[in-house]
C-alpha cells in the first residue's frame, strides 16, 4: 500500500491534488487543511498518504501531517463515515478543534460540518472520545518528539518504555532536531 509521496506538485485544487512522482501522477483527495498547508503546483511536496481498496475503486487520500492522517483513519472506524465524510470532517478546522471538540461532546461544532448529523456526531462522540488520548498528549510533546516516539514504536518498543526513554533523551535540551533526539532514545533503551 501506498503510505507516502515525495515529488512535484502537478496540480493543487482544494479537494485534490496531483503529485508527480518520477513521472507517474497521483491523484490524491485531500482536506481544506493539507489544502492550505501544501505550498504552490510546482513544488516539491511530501505527503503522508492512506490508500483506500474497495472492490471497483484504489483511492489515496493524502494529509499534511501523521496526525491528520491518524484521525482521518480512526473517523473511518465509525459505521457510517467512509473516507469522503472523514476528510469533509477534516476539512472543518484543525485537528485540534476537532479532538478538543469531541473530547468535550460539543454536538453544536460537530453538527455545524457539512454532512454530519446529529446521530453521526454523537457516533463520534461516543467511539472516539476515549481513543484521541495521543491526541492529548501529543499537544504537549513537539512533533519531533512525537516523531521519535512513532519511530521507536515501529521498531518494536513498548510505549511505555519509548515514552521514559525520550523524557530521559530530550532532558530540559530546548528543541532537539530529530536525529540526535532519536539516537539519544535509542541509546537509553538499548543500555536497558
Amino acid at each position: 500500500m501506498i503510505a507516502h509521496l515525495r515529488g512535484k506538485l502537478a496540480q493543487k485544487e482544494p479537494a485534490r491534488v496531483i503529485v508527480d512522482v518520477n513521472g507517474v501522477g497521483y491523484e490524491v483527495f485531500i482536506p481544506l487543511t493539507t489544502f492550505t498547508a501544501l505550498p504552490d503546483a510546482g513544488s516539491e511536496v511530501s505527503i503522508d498518504v492512506h490508500t483506500h481498496v474497495r472492490e471497483d475503486i484504489i483511492a489515496l487520500y493524502g494529509f499534511s501531517t501523521r496526525r491528520e492522517r491518524s484521525i482521518f483513519e480512526k473517523l473511518m472506524t465509525i459505521s457510517g463515515i467512509g473516507p469522503r465524510l472523514a476528510v469533509t470532517i477534516l476539512s472543518g478546522g484543525s485537528v485540534e478543534d476537532l479532538v478538543s471538540a469531541i473530547k468535550r461532546g460539543d454536538l453544536a461544532r460537530l453538527t455545524a460540518i457539512p454532512g454530519v448529523g446529529k446521530k453521526t456526531a454523537e457516533r463520534i462522540i461516543l467511539e472516539l472520545k476515549d481513543k484521541l488520548q495521543d491526541f492529548v498528549e501529543a499537544q504537549t510533546k513537539s512533533t519531533v518528539e512525537v516523531d521519535v516516539l512513532s519511530a521507536l514504536e515501529n521498531l518494536g518498543y513498548n510505549r511505555a518504555l519509548a515514552e521514559g526513554a525520550l523524557r530521559r533523551a530530550v532532558d530540559g535540551d530546548a528543541d532537539p532536531p530529530f536525529d540526535v533526539l532519536f539516537k539519544r532514545s535509542l541509546q537509553i533503551l538499548t543500555k536497558g
